[in-house]
């Protein structure tokens, strides 16, 4: 996850520790929107965490591109591949892949899911120094934001929405700069393929009418506040996907109070192309001291800090969101 944070100072943040489960009121759901299935969510997410660590210039990135890949294709969707080398900072060449898979690529009115599906080449917080140098799971962090996208294309592919769907699997997300010293600059920056996409996208001057990041949205209790960057680029889209998701009883999650600001995926998306983006993610300054949880960019990063409760949350206010967009 995108570690370049700009800290906004929160204003009186107050979160349940421990919570119920959501209160779904099931007469606000119209019917013609699916439900969600988090269960099939979870086992996209174990799938990928099976591929090993998804680093750029790995084998396990190579087959796990290929898989996320594919999967999109067999929803139907019509899939672009974006690949290209970047540089870190001491020139070594990585290669990246932005998976893109598109859903009726004719309509006008589109709108943009987005999420990282690479994991961290480095284990910043591990508690043994010598550990640090290991690339994580990122189960969580990358993995669990692919797969509620990759159940929602499994959804679409079996009942449209009248707005067309672009899902986009950013590479590279995850190469800042760690916060031991690595005399070899060998990392790159935060975010680098959506920076890339922003500037080349994979539709010459590709528009959405609005788009929403995913980042971190699988653990247990998670509470997803209002990001300092999504409320100065897009009030608008930030204020329907929470009011969605207090409709359907989900505001022990989606808690209605101003947070931090991380400089994520959807800043470039924001800078660059001009789509109002926004970014759901887990950053809790009331419970954690740098707003992470302490498994963050750890080994610990596993499928035991994924939850099926949070990723329906999640799946089914972005289903309730793209399901009544006209």
């Amino acid at each position: 996850m995108a570690n370049r944070l700009l800290l906004i100072a929160s204003l009186s943040l107050f979160a349940c520790a421990c919570k119920q489960p959501p209160r779904v009121q099931e007469n606000l759901v119209p019917v013609d929107v699916p439900q969600f299935n988090a269960d099939s969510a979870f086992n996209y997410t174990a799938r990928q965490v099976e591929f090993g660590p998804r680093v750029p210039n790995t084998a396990a990135h190579k087959a796990c591109g290929a898989y996320l890949a594919d999967c999109l294709r067999s929803f139907g969707a019509e899939v672009t591949e974006q690949e290209t080398t970047l540089r870190l900072k001491d020139n070594t060449p990585i290669e990246i892949k932005n998976i893109i898979g598109s859903f009726q690529p004719e309509k006008r009115i589109r709108i943009m899911l987005c999420a990282h599906w690479d994991s961290r080449p480095f284990a910043d917080n591990a508690p043994n120094e010598a550990d640090r140098l290991k690339p994580i799971d990122g189960a969580n962090d990358g993995a669990g934001a692919a797969a509620v996208l990759l159940e929602i294309a499994r959804q679409i592919g079996q009942k449209q929405p009248a707005a067309g769907v672009d899902i986009i699997l950013f590479d590279a997300e995850d190469w800042g700069e760690p916060r031991f010293a690595m005399p070899s600059k060998h990392y790159g920056t935060f975010c680098m393929g959506s920076e890339y996409w922003a500037k080349n996208p994979h539709v010459p001057n590709y528009k959405a009418k609005f788009g929403i990041l995913l980042d971190m949205v699988g653990a247990p209790n998670a509470a997803f506040y209002r990001d300092y960057y999504s409320m100065q680029f897009a009030p608008q889209i930030v204020k329907k996907v929470w009011e969605a998701a207090n409709s359907l009883g989900y505001s022990d999650y989606f808690i209605n109070k101003d947070g931090g600001g991380i400089q994520d995926d959807h800043y470039y998306v924001n800078e660059y192309r001009k789509i109002p983006c926004i970014d759901i993610i887990h950053y809790d300054t009331n419970r954690y001291a740098d707003g992470f949880a302490d498994y963050w960019h750890t080994h610990n990063d596993n499928m035991k800090n994924v939850d099926t409760a949070t990723l329906k949350v999640v799946g089914q206010t972005l289903m309730y969101v793209i399901y009544n967009e006209k």
